[in-house]
């Protein structure tokens, strides 16, 4: 199928204007009911940020529901894979914003207990694998780009989507920490596989098997979507997009890069997710194992790189610089 570049344009241009036109109008209702708590045991420097609006990702889920099904249904694609992917982003966006409605809003100390949070994201992620497996024309097999080759996981393809939506869900929360940071970081990736989806459509030899509008168009409306947020996200942020955001980014990051064959490659673009979630789980073990020693000054590592001097802006800016390189690593492999 192919897929010309200046129909994806329109779409990530699209995206943003209605992003920035939503976030614009969302921050002073937000202001008034979402303001943000801080941690305690937070950064000091982050105090500062308390009452800054929060849960506007509203305006990022919006912007890409509205572009990625109008992309698809006006320049064409497979309706049904857009669809699937939309429901999987809007329903971890769903998640996120219960539980930013009763931290922020209904001012509850927890939200949604982790068990509550996993259990959702859980049946989510089990229903898309089982979904997706039974009516994808690729059934069971996952793509490896390097090798050009389809490898059937059988019925550990079931649990290898799952894990990977859950996953990769929550390192994109965790990665939520800094202003612009994830907004930005989340732009560079979807706008690599934006070019993944156009390459595999437009030119590859293997575009019988990767490379469809449908992805394509969603991905770069999450990239407009993003960059919109990103202008009122960037330091000082004016607001924050919250679990609402951060939940919905993972989620449909990982389930359009699982439909359009390349999840392996998640992997390479989104490292920074990937460090990010390691090492949380690197302090957390050690901490326990040695009964109390660290090896981060604070996870996640984004925090680690503030408390050794860094300002917030140039870890923001060190992380999207690595991003860009991981993303620009990831085309090579296509």
């Amino acid at each position: 199928m192919n897929i010309h570049a200046i129909h994806i344009f329109i779409v990530i241009a699209a995206a943003f204007v209605i992003a920035v036109i939503l976030t614009w109008l969302e921050i002073p209702v937000l202001r008034k009911k979402a303001g943000q708590n801080i941690r305690e045991e937070g950064l000091k420097s982050h105090y500062a940020k308390a009452g800054t609006p929060s849960m506007g990702g509203i305006s990022i889920i919006i912007a890409t529901c509205i572009m990625g099904l109008v992309g698809t249904l006006a320049f064409g694609g497979t309706i049904g894979d857009e669809l699937l992917i939309i429901l999987v982003f809007a329903g971890f966006g769903i998640i996120g914003f219960v539980d930013d409605y009763r931290k922020v809003i209904k001012k509850e100390n927890e939200g949604l207990t982790a068990k509550q949070k996993f259990a959702l994201q859980m049946i989510i992620a089990i229903a898309f694998a089982v979904f997706f497996a039974r009516y994808s024309a690729f059934g069971t097999t996952v793509f490896f780009p390097i090798a050009n080759v389809f490898v059937d996981f059988g019925v550990f393809y079931y649990v290898f989507v799952a894990f990977a939506v859950l996953a990769m869900t929550n390192a994109v929360n965790l990665t939520d920490g800094l202003d612009g940071l994830a907004a930005g970081v989340t732009t560079l990736v979807a706008l690599f596989f934006t070019y993944a989806g156009f390459i595999g459509g437009a030119f590859c030899k293997y575009s019988a098997f990767i490379g469809d509008a449908s992805e394509t168009f969603f991905f770069a409306a999450l990239a407009g979507g993003c960059l919109g947020f990103l202008v009122f996200n960037k330091n000082p942020a004016k607001v924050f997009m919250g679990d609402t955001g951060s939940l919905a980014l993972g989620g449909g990051l990982v389930a359009a890069a699982i439909v359009l064959k390349l999840e392996l490659l998640l992997l390479v673009a989104g490292l920074v997710y990937v460090i990010e979630a390691l090492s949380v789980v690197l302090q957390v073990s050690y901490f326990k194992l040695t009964h109390g020693k660290r090896i981060f000054k604070m996870a996640p590592i984004h925090h680690h790189f503030e408390m050794c001097g860094m300002k917030e802006t140039q870890v923001v800016k060190m992380f999207w610089a690595f991003t860009f390189v991981c993303c620009a690593a990831a085309a090579l492999m296509i």
